[in-house]
């Protein structure tokens, strides 16, 4: 299957990476099975089998999306390279125009899915 996807992809002129494609099972409520491979990251997201609610309030399983431990422990270091308990001179408005463009864009990109894996990052901050 992986030698008709490369196949493919090389027609639209693209190669597959060796060691980093791989087929993922995408399991969820209706697909069951099980499977060695059942998430991946892409993009600072990582892909797998997640609890989701249903808008009537049922709890099901979904593959989703929400930010990778990669990601997260990146957005940590950061905030800790940030040493804010060092700021003390500033002013909260000086303290807010120099964080709030960093951490707004954590929020707007990785809090697009599943937001509550971005709350603990973001608790570390306050």
């Amino acid at each position: 299957m992986i030698q008709q996807i490369a196949k493919r992809f090389g027609e639209c002129g693209l190669e597959l990476h060796p060691v980093k494609t791989k087929i993922v099972y995408c399991r969820d409520g209706y697909r069951r099975g099980n499977y060695h491979n059942v998430q991946f990251d892409f993009l600072g997201y990582s892909f797998r089998p997640r609890h989701a609610m249903s808008r009537r309030g049922n709890l099901f399983l979904s593959f989703i999306p929400a930010v990778s431990v990669k990601a997260a422990k990146s957005m940590r270091d950061t905030i800790r390279r940030w040493k804010t308990h060092r700021w003390t001179q500033l002013t909260i408005e000086d303290l807010a125009r120099t964080f709030n463009p960093v951490l707004r864009g954590w929020i707007n990109y990785y809090g697009q899915f599943y937001r509550s894996r971005l709350a603990p990052i973001l608790g570390q901050f306050d």
